[in-house]
C-alpha cells in the first residue's frame, strides 16, 4: 500500500537495479541463481544492539509484486544518452509478465540483531534478487532505524509509557505511518497518530495544544471549557504563560471535574527546566490531593535527556517524544546494505562470492548464511554466523569479523534458535505474521534477554557476535585469493 492506494511497489527502485537486470536478460542470465544478504555493518546510535523491523512491509512487497501496463508505458518512455529507448521491447515483455520466484528468509520482527547478520537473505533467479534490493533497503532499513531508537527511548523511561507524538515532524505521509509502527514495535505505548491507530491497532493518546489555551481570554477559562468537552480525557497543558500557575489553575478545574463524578488524569509540561517543574508540580498535585494525577513531559525529548532527567529526580510519568524519535535525529540512516554472497553453478554448486574493500569493515561475508543464537538460563550469551552448505559443528568457535582475535567457544552452551525463518518459497508467502502486539511482546522479551551492558547508552558492552570457524576461514581463503595472494 502507498498512501492508501494497493500500487505494486516494483517501481520503487533505482534505476540501475532495472537496467542490470536488462543486462542479466540481455546475456541470457536471468535465471541463474543467487543469493544476497542485507545487513548492517555498525549499530546505530553507537548502542551494542539493533532491533530488527519492517518484515510485514517486505512480505507486502513480495507479494503484491508485479509491473502493470502503467509501470511498462513509463519504462519505455525512458530514453538512452543517443535519444533511443533504454530498454529493449522484449525485455519489457518480460517484465510485464513477471512473477517472483524467490525463497525468502528473515529474522522475524523485534529480534535483536547485530552486525553483519543477515536480516533478510534473497534466493532465486539473479534479475529478481536484484530487483528487490532497493526496496527492502528501504523498508528493512527506516522501520529498524526508529524500533531501535524507540526501545533506547522505552529503556531510559524506566518502564513508564512513552508516546509517540512525531506525526508532525516526521518525514512525510508514509514515513509518518512507519516510525509509528515501528516506534510501538519498539517499546511506546501509544501513538499521537490516529491513522497509524487505525491501520496497525496502536492505542492513540493526545491532549490539547497551546493553541486551544491562547483562544480564549483567560487560561483558567480554557481548563474548564476542556473539561467540559473532553471530562474523561483531561491532561492540561500548563506552561503556556506561567507554568506552576497554571498547575495551580488545572487543580482547581481538577476539583470541579471530580465534584461532577470525573477525575483529572494529568497535566503536560513542554518548556523549561522539566526537572524543578515537575517536583514542584508533583508538590502542589500532591498537597491538592491528585496523586494520581500524571505529569506528563514533552519538548525535544530523547533517551539521553530521560536519562538525565530521571537522574535529576525528575517526577515525570509519561514522556511525550517526538521529533527525536520518528525522525532518528541522531542518525539519520542505519546504513543496511545488500550484497551478493553466491552464485549456483551450472553444476548445481553454490559458488560464494565476497566483496572486498580498502575498509575491512565493508568486506562482506559470503555463502547461504544463517545465524544460530545460543542461550543460556533465558540470556543470549553469543551468536555465530555459518554457511547452511558446511553447517555448524558441535564445538563452534565464534570469531568477530572486525577482530580476529576476539573469539568464543560455543561448546558450553546447547540450547540455541536459527534466527532466519523462512518467509516465501517459490514466490508464494509461508510465513504466518503475528499481530504488532505479539511483535511488541517479542522485542520486549528480546531486550529482557540481554546481558545490561550490551544495552547501556554510554560504551555499550559488545555482545559476542561473529563468524563460525569453517565461514572465517572461507572468507579469509577468499580474500587472498581476490587479491591475489597464495593460498
Amino acid at each position: 500500500m502507498v498512501n492508501g492506494t494497493t500500487q505494486s511497489l516494483s517501481m520503487l527502485t533505482d534505476l540501475y537495479q532495472l537496467t542490470m537486470s536488462a543486462g542479466y536478460w540481455d546475456l541470457g542470465r536471468a535465471e541463474e541463481e543467487a543469493v544476497f544478504n542485507l545487513f548492517f555493518r555498525r549499530h546505530p546510535f553507537q548502542g551494542g544492539y539493533t532491533l530488527a523491523a519492517g518484515l510485514q512491509k517486505v512480505i507486502d512487497l513480495i507479494g503484491g509484486f508485479r509491473f502493470d501496463s502503467e509501470d511498462i508505458r513509463f519504462l519505455r518512455s525512458l530514453k538512452g544518452n543517443d535519444d533511443a529507448p533504454l530498454f529493449k521491447a522484449e525485455f519489457l515483455k518480460y517484465l510485464s509478465s513477471l512473477k517472483l520466484t524467490v525463497d525468502v528468509d528473515a529474522v522475524p520482527e523485534g529480534t535483536v540483531v547485530f552486525p553483519h547478520q543477515p536480516l533478510v537473505r534473497v534466493k532465486g533467479p539473479i534479475l529478481q534478487c536484484q530487483l528487490l534490493e532497493t526496496a527492502l533497503l528501504n523498508i528493512i532499513n527506516f522501520q529498524t532505524l526508529i524500533a531501535t531508537k524507540a526501545s533506547r527511548v522505552a529503556l531510559a523511561a524506566r518502564d513508564e509509557p512513552v508516546l509517540e507524538f512525531g506525526l508532525r515532524r516526521a518525514q512525510g505521509i508514509d514515513g509518518a505511518l512507519a516510525a509509528s509502527r515501528a516506534a510501538y514495535l519498539g517499546g511506546c505505548s501509544a501513538t499521537s497518530n490516529v491513522l497509524a491507530g487505525k491501520l496497525y491497532g496502536i492505542p492513540v493518546k493526545g491532549t490539547h495544544a497551546h493553541s486551544w489555551v491562547m483562544s480564549f481570554d483567560d487560561e483558567q477559562q480554557s481548563f474548564r471549557a476542556y473539561a467540559d468537552s473532553m471530562p474523561n480525557n483531561c491532561v492540561f497543558l500548563v506552561d503556556t504563560y506561567d507554568t506552576l500557575d497554571g498547575v495551580r489553575k488545572a487543580i482547581e478545574v481538577g476539583r470541579s471535574l471530580r465534584a461532577r463524578g470525573n477525575e483529572m488524569v494529568g497535566i503536560r509540561l513542554d518548556s523549561g527546566d522539566l526537572a524543578y517543574l515537575s517536583i514542584e508540580a508533583r508538590k502542589l498535585l500532591d498537597d491538592a490531593g491528585f496523586p494520581e494525577a500524571s505529569i506528563v513531559a514533552s519538548n525535544d525529548l530523547d533517551e539521553h535527556i530521560i536519562d538525565s532527567l530521571k537522574r535529576q529526580g525528575s517526577t515525570i510519568a509519561v514522556w511525550g517524544v517526538g521529533t527525536k524519535l520518528v525522525t532518528a535525529y541522531d542518525q539519520p540512516a542505519l546504513g543496511g546494505v545488500y550484497k551478493l554472497a553466491a552464485l549456483k553453478g551450472a553444476d548445481g554448486v553454490w559458488k560464494p562470492k565476497i566483496k572486498l574493500s580498502e575498509q575491512s569493515i565493508k568486506v562482506s561475508t559470503p555463502g547461504v548464511l544463517q545465524v544460530r543464537r545460543f542461550s543460556d538460563n533465558g540470556k543470549f550469551v553469543a551468536d555465530a554466523m555459518f554457511d547452511e552448505q558446511s553447517g555448524l559443528g558441535e564445538s563452534p568457535v565464534i570469531i568477530d569479523p572486525s577482530d580476529p582475535i576476539r573469539q568464543r567457544r560455543g561448546d558450553d552452551v546447547t540450547t540455541y534458535e536459527d534466527l532466519l525463518v523462512p518467509i516465501t518459497r517459490g514466490g508464494e508467502v509461508q510465513y504466518n505474521s503475528p499481530p504488532l502486539q505479539a511483535i511488541r511482546e517479542r522485542a520486549s522479551t528480546q531486550l529482557a534477554s540481554l546481558h545490561a551492558g550490551v544495552k547501556r547508552f554510554e560504551n555499550p558492552h559488545s555482545y559476542p557476535a561473529g563468524l563460525e570457524q569453517n565461514l572465517d576461514k572461507l572468507r579469509e581463503s577468499l580474500i587472498r585469493q581476490a587479491r591475489g595472494a597464495s593460498t
